[in-house]
């Protein structure tokens, strides 16, 4: 799926959302919920695909929230239909915590879902339910707009991305302590993550001499189901991270939801180490975690990569490894879905290179003079 720009709200404008579920229950819940954000608007509901479709041009809204499974027509196949006939409508898949749910939801952003909340099972009290929905979906939403300046409160939490200063493809020229090769490629990724990392990891040939550990932002077990679709496609062997796994050339690791994934180094090689210390970025496992380890372990012989995503996770820790002489590479505002996450380093003046998203992996061969 290309990727769409964010739209420019005029001012007074609102995001209209269309609701598409079976349940009464989560209806009601999802408009309640986006109802108190006063940016969002609930135009309407659906109870499946079907009628989903037939009130698109009826109510013009700007984002769907669809649900998965449904009677006559399912969140699947609406979504086949709407990427077809209106490819610019923004969707986001309502999941569970099953392996079901989430084997689905990788489908679905296979097939173009621009993101994904999951429900909870068993939260416990309406509020509860309101305010989790609160602080997921209504950001998830929102990523997708640029709000102006005299519509914003002051609990508007995201500024505004800002285009680079500098042509997608260029850059400063790269710096690296002299005469020192990379030794690893670290990278952090999000919103449009799946389809990202699918388009450009099988780029990398069986020979290529570095390990790889990436950190995309993901609940448990979707994280290993996505290292499993990984490796169906890739070259190199395609894992989910476990505690003291051996960082080796050749190899890709995904780390796993809910762990922040770190690199050390016990003189006898890096590893992995796994923790459950405190969310960064309100993110586990976080980019910033995994970068800060890599700048320790790898210093200037690193390769960090910043892909689509939303908010400011991997600032920091890109702003160790280059101050240790890493390289940072960011995909460009044009070929992301969110560009949070690579925007945030941009304008930080911390890219050595801002890049389409298929020219990340030509790149990097030529960092490790594999091109």
């Amino acid at each position: 799926m290309a990727a769409l720009n964010k739209r420019l709200l005029q001012p007074g404008e609102r995001i209209r959302v269309l609701v598409v579920d079976d349940s009464v229950v989560i209806r009601r819940l999802v408009t309640h919920a986006l109802e108190q954000d006063p940016l969002l608007e609930v135009v309407g509901a659906a109870s499946n695909g079907a009628i989903g479709l037939q009130r698109i041009p009826q109510l013009n809204p700007d984002v769907v929230t669809l649900d998965i499974e449904m009677p006559e027509m399912d969140g699947l196949e609406m979504l086949r239909r709407v990427r077809r006939e209106y490819p610019h409508l923004r969707v986001i898949m309502f999941s569970t915590l099953t392996e079901r749910g989430a084997t689905t939801t990788l489908d679905a952003l296979t097939l173009g879902a621009d993101d994904y909340v999951t429900k909870a099972s068993n939260e416990g009290s309406l509020d509860r339910s309101m305010a989790r929905l609160r602080e997921e979906l209504i950001p998830k939403i929102r990523q997708f707009f640029h709000v102006p300046a005299q519509s914003r409160s002051a609990a508007d939490a995201a500024p505004a991305q800002t285009s680079p200063a500098i042509p997608a493809s260029q850059g400063t020229p790269l710096k690296r302590t002299a005469g020192m090769r990379p030794n690893a490629v670290v990278i952090g990724v999000s919103t449009g993550g799946p389809t990202a990392l699918g388009a450009i990891l099988p780029e990398l040939p069986a020979s290529f001499p570095l390990p790889v550990l990436v950190v995309q932002h993901m609940p448990p077990l979707f994280t290993r189901l996505l290292a499993e679709r990984l490796q169906s496609t890739c070259r190199l062997a395609v894992q989910e991270a476990g505690q003291g796994e051996p960082v080796d050339a050749g190899k890709i690791l995904i780390a796993p939801g809910d762990f922040h994934m770190k690199v050390a180094s016990n003189g006898s090689g890096a590893h992995v180490c796994l923790d459950q210390s405190a969310p960064q970025n309100s993110c586990r496992p976080a980019v910033d975690a995994l970068f800060a380890s890599a700048g320790e372990v790898y210093g200037g012989a690193a390769i960090g990569v910043i892909l689509t995503g939303m908010g400011q996770d991997g600032l920091r820790g890109a702003r160790i490894l280059k101050a240790q002489g890493a390289s940072i590479l960011a995909q460009d505002e044009a070929s992301s879905v969110v560009w949070g996450m690579p925007g945030s380093v941009v304008a930080a003046g911390l890219a050595d290179r801002v890049l389409p998203l298929g020219q990340v992996v030509p790149e990097i061969l030529k960092m490790v003079g594999r091109s």
